[in-house]
């Protein structure tokens, strides 16, 4: 299976929310979050709930990580950090990780969320840390 096909398919959590591969390369994935509304937080708002924000965080980072190894590596989060920065419209939401450092067992991505409408104002930044369990040779 393609990794892009992988990505937004087989996870039933990234499938419920909607996840799509923008770009993939070594070191940096680009994913996004087309709106709907059981994404929105508060019935009374029109934002995005901070908990779509953050998942969307760990998986694009997960996914940076995972383009520096092996096909058949496993990549866990060990943890993760979001700073939301400003509210998330309405709209569709994007995410790009870039990998920071990699170990044989640990690696770290930043990442940086925008809305569809703005791209160059971040309504989060994430940093997360993984875990790398090498397949056996």
């Amino acid at each position: 299976m393609p990794i892009d096909q992988f990505i937004e398919t087989g996870f039933p959590f990234h499938k419920f929310l909607g996840v799509r591969v923008d770009a993939i390369e070594e070191n940096s994935v680009r994913l996004y979050i087309p709106f709907k509304e059981d994404l929105i937080g508060h019935a009374d708002s029109s934002m995005i709930h901070g908990g779509v924000i953050s998942s969307l965080a760990d998986i694009c980072g997960g996914f940076a990580v995972w383009t520096r190894c092996e096909r058949d590596d496993f990549v866990a989060t060990i943890t993760l950090g979001v700073d939301y920065l400003r509210p998330a419209p309405a709209e569709a939401l994007y995410a790009e990780a870039t990998v920071r450092l990699l170990g044989n067992k640990v690696g770290n991505a930043h990442v940086v969320m925008w809305s569809a409408s703005d791209p160059t104002t971040h309504v989060a930044e994430g940093r997360g840390v993984y875990n790398i369990r090498r397949r056996k040779k």
